[in-house]
């Protein structure tokens, strides 16, 4: 991609008609189907878990004015998040991001307990704790029990099925999916989650509560990993097979952040740590179909205690001090190694085909969810994926590019890949559909 300078009038043009197709879908995305359904007062709020993501929902709510009781089932686990929360806010003044005055008014709205049933005057309760079933269907009883009638009852979950998590109480009409990104109190993005039974004014509230944060609040149902992480998951799949099939990290990498992704998929795994997930993946993997093809390449890392930025090395190695990733002659031996074990004979691939892999899944998937009614609307993908994920502003969203390129060669190379790849890459039928038409995911 040319920089911005050498950018000609045509590119330029294309940049801004795409920055505005993204304004334009966030006012959308608050266009929501709940009828004349009002949202619920929310005056007060509790939340369970005090962890990273809760305490950081925690802030998003005291800045928007409200007070909140942040619950933990531990001492050591809520004094610990207590300090986390007072340790951003002195950050946010030191670096002149808050003044003085209004750190002490948020810190003021938030209260910290050691008992679910501190929860008895919140109008929303909102679940943050480890995403596990059946951990949550135990809240979700106790806030049965003790939150008021009427309070919103919410799940930060990021993919569980939050009908089983309404089934355990006696008002699934008041549970809804409330998925924050982290850190919560920075990122814009709120998923909100309409379960089976989940009342219009619950829809209402929620987008409403996202609004007062500050956040763009988009509309999912339930579906793995609703919208973001269900398209992300094809782009970090493709992004790890590619390194199979004969690409290096840092060549992923840098054909993603010419594309306009800020970091690249390794760089950004070391950042976050490797290791994060692992315990489930590592489960999932006796009772997983046997059918498609599978990558257990970061897996492999975390054994090899390449836990990325934290341990000094991952995809990448760092200098003591340094979170800059240098290539690593270990790691690309290791990788190359691991192809030949798996069989796979390695080839030079070029930026453009480790693009259209990584994209190209995501919106595959994105037609999925649209044919399925998971997400109401082509912009609302575009808006999650721009505002969660760090897709380029300026190519609009997954869903907004395939329109751009036409959905005509999007499917001709989603069949092509289909039939070299197998499974994963069997094209969604609605993006046959609008590809034999000339069709547009805009005009749905």
């Amino acid at each position: 991609m040319n920089a911005a300078n050498e950018l000609n009038p045509q590119e330029t043009a294309a940049r801004e008609a795409a920055l505005a197709h993204v304004k334009a879908a966030e006012k959308a995305a608050a266009q929501i189907p709940v009828g004349n359904a009002a949202a619920r007062p929310i005056a007060r709020a509790a939340v369970i878990g005090a962890g990273t993501m809760g305490g950081g929902i925690a802030m998003a709510l005291a800045a928007a004015g409200i007070p909140v009781t942040l619950i933990d089932a531990t001492q050591e686990g809520l004094a610990r998040g207590l300090a986390r929360i007072g340790d951003n806010y002195e950050s946010s003044v030191k670096r002149g991001k808050l003044e003085a005055a209004v750190r002490d008014e948020r810190l003021a709205r938030i209260a910290g307990s050691l008992a679910v049933a501190d929860v008895k005057h919140a109008d929303i309760v909102i679940e943050a704790v480890f995403e596990d079933l059946a951990l949550k269907q135990g809240i979700f009883r106790e806030l049965d029990v003790h939150a008021k009638p009427g309070a919103v009852l919410a799940t930060n979950t990021s993919g569980l099925d939050i009908d089983e998590i309404a089934a355990v109480t006696k008002r699934p009409a008041d549970v809804v999916g409330a998925h924050f990104f982290s850190p919560a109190h920075v990122m814009r993005l709120l998923e909100v989650v309409r379960a089976a039974q989940t009342a219009d004014d619950v829809i209402a509230t929620l987008m409403d509560l996202g609004r007062r944060m500050g956040k763009v609040s988009v509309l999912a149902r339930i579906y793995p990993g609703f919208i973001g992480n269900a398209l992300f998951r094809n782009y970090n799949r493709e992004a790890h097979f590619l390194v199979e099939d004969g690409a290096l990290p840092h060549e992923v990498d840098a054909a993603l952040k010419d594309f306009g992704y800020a970091m690249g998929i390794f760089a950004v795994h070391d950042m976050a740590g490797n290791d994060v997930g692992y315990q489930t993946r590592k489960a999932q993997m006796a009772t997983r179909p046997t059918d498609r093809r599978w990558n257990d390449l970061i897996l492999k890392l975390v054994e090899m205690g390449r836990l990325g930025q934290k341990s000094g090395k991952g995809w990448y190695r760092y200098e003591p001090g340094s979170r800059e990733p240098q290539r690593d002659e270990e790691l690309e031996r290791f990788i190359v190694e691991e192809s030949a074990r798996l069989g796979i004979v390695r080839r030079p691939i070029s930026a453009g085909e480790i693009v259209k892999r990584c994209v190209y899944g995501m919106i595959n998937e994105g037609a999925k969810l649209l044919e399925q009614g998971v997400a109401l609307r082509a912009s609302d993908i575009d808006v999650v994926y721009v505002t969660g994920y760090g897709f380029p502003a300026h190519r609009g969203g997954p869903m907004y590019y395939a329109d751009q390129i036409g959905l005509a060669s999007v499917y001709r190379d989603v069949k092509r890949l289909y039939d070299e790849y197998g499974y994963w890459w069997k094209p969604a039928p609605l993006l046959e559909k609008l590809a034999a038409q000339n069709g547009r995911f805009a005009d749905l």
